[in-house]
């Protein structure tokens, strides 16, 4: 049904990134850093993803949409770091809402702003548009769709399956990645996390049902589809897919605790849900590869 081949995943990998850390810069509160970090992710992603295709087998509309998620990825990255100084406003609201309250508590005046300090006005310019983050995913989108076209079988459900597994994997990366960048910005806003995390829960039902879709899932489990391990493979999908909810209900219940460290917990189980959350997806279509 769908050809699981490195080009195909990888650019899945790249363009469901790329959306998701639209998902995030969107609110403009993130730290500079957290953009760059993913541009150049990503921008390794979808160079494997054109090396692979080159390699093995060619789509020349997934090569160049590789191309250009690549181009994509650079040119928002040289923006922004040519608008670093002007910062990033939500955070700067931020910090001064915190600045006001402390500022409330406890009697004591603070800069508005830590790195201006002495009193002279911020800097200013047109900050980084993050409307640029969405520019690589809509040009990876199309790659997709070709490489869902070239394959045999249901092209819908090859398209179906392709855009969701993109998405769902770019947004469980991309989660576990901003985990970690709770360590480089403290201060950030635990929403940002949460919203993830719903985003995730929300897809999820949808990668599941997917992979149901004639001929699916349920195919193995009945034995119409040989998996070559005696339907082993078959319940590993579904024992990753039951895994990969129950650690995304849990880490939303961890993100409720009120302590800092309950973030990096919620980073931990999002590791885990990594490797089952990918179980879901590429092993439902290695087997379904072969039908």
């Amino acid at each position: 049904m769908i050809s699981l081949d490195a080009a195909t995943v990888l650019l899945q990998w790249a363009t469901g990134g790329m959306l998701f850390c639209w998902f995030t810069t969107r609110r403009r509160i993130a730290s500079l850093g957290y953009g760059w970090l993913l541009r150049g992710v990503y921008f390794c992603f979808a160079a494997g993803s054109l090396a692979a295709g080159l390699a093995f087998d060619v789509v020349p509309v997934r090569e160049a949409a590789s191309v250009g998620v690549m181009i994509a990825c650079v040119v928002a990255l040289v923006v922004s770091v040519q608008r670093k100084e002007a910062g990033v406003s939500g955070q700067q609201a931020d910090f001064d809402r915190r600045t006001e309250r402390v500022a409330a508590m406890t009697g004591i005046e603070r800069a508005a702003d830590q790195a201006v300090e002495d009193g002279s006005e911020r800097p200013s310019g047109p900050e980084f548009p993050p409307i640029l983050d969405l520019v690589p995913a809509l040009i990876g989108t199309v790659g997709l769709v070709a490489a869902s076209i070239d394959t045999d079988g249901n092209t819908a459900v090859a398209l179906a399956r392709t855009l969701v597994g993109a998405a769902f994997i770019g947004a469980i990366s991309d989660a576990m990645l901003l985990g970690h960048w709770y360590l480089t910005q403290p201060g950030l806003p635990r929403r940002l996390l949460n919203e993830m995390v719903n985003a995730l829960a929300w897809l999820w039902p949808f990668e599941v049902a997917v992979m149901l879709l004639p001929t699916g899932m349920f195919a193995v489990f009945t034995g119409t589809v040989d998996d070559g391990w005696g339907g082993m493979l078959g319940w590993m999908w579904a024992m990753c897919a039951i895994t990969t909810i129950i650690l995304i209900m849990i880490t939303k219940a961890a993100l409720k605790e009120r302590y800092y460290s309950a973030v990096m917990a919620a980073t931990g189980l999002l590791y885990l849900a990594i490797l089952t959350g990918f179980g879901m997806d590429i092993v439902a279509r290695a087997v379904l590869d072969q039908t």
